[in-house]
């Protein structure tokens, strides 16, 4: 290549580098573009953040359910089993008031058919017990359930239930 064509060649070299980098409104096409995929970005952070709140949230709500339920029924249990005269008996006899979690109830009785159900509640958790007794065969048979919830508040609709029902 001679002189004049090396020279012919870098002066479209620079033409076209001119062209494409120096050229007016380049610089604002790329910061829009950069902004866009930052704001995407940004986006897509800000979502996965919400849903983990959410999750973790849930999960709290339902430990908080379930460990109301295991509140109520070693409250049942303790009652039933420890304590003289029993609240949740098959007979007439007048019914105790139970104490657990800080505060005091009396449990409703109902007889059906041979079959006592004690039911009662706590506010402070939010508890619902029933405890059920029949006789079967000549023996025993004790059921008790109890509800947790992590809020006493029916309309709540972030409102979570968990049950536990032991049989004996």
């Amino acid at each position: 290549m001679n002189k004049k064509q090396k020279e012919k060649n870098r002066t479209q070299i620079s033409d076209f580098r001119y062209s494409i980098f120096d050229a007016e409104g380049v610089t604002l096409y790329v910061a829009l573009a950069v902004t866009g995929a930052l704001l995407l970005i940004g986006v897509a952070v800000i979502n996965i953040t919400v849903k983990q709140l959410t999750l973790s949230a849930s999960a709290r709500d339902s430990q908080v359910a379930f460990f109301a339920a295991d509140s109520g029924t070693e409250c049942a249990l303790y009652w039933d089993l420890k304590i003289t005269p029993n609240p949740f008996s098959t007979t007439t006899s007048p019914i105790p008031s139970v104490s657990c979690t800080g505060s005091s109830v009396t449990p409703t009785r109902a007889y059906s058919g041979g079959i006592a159900t004690s039911t009662f509640s706590f506010q402070d958790p939010c508890i619902n017990i029933t405890v059920v007794k029949s006789y079967s065969g000549g023996s025993l048979k004790t059921k008790i359930e109890s509800r947790g919830y992590n809020s006493c508040n029916l309309s709540d609709p972030r409102r979570v239930e968990r049950a536990i029902l032991i049989n004996y």
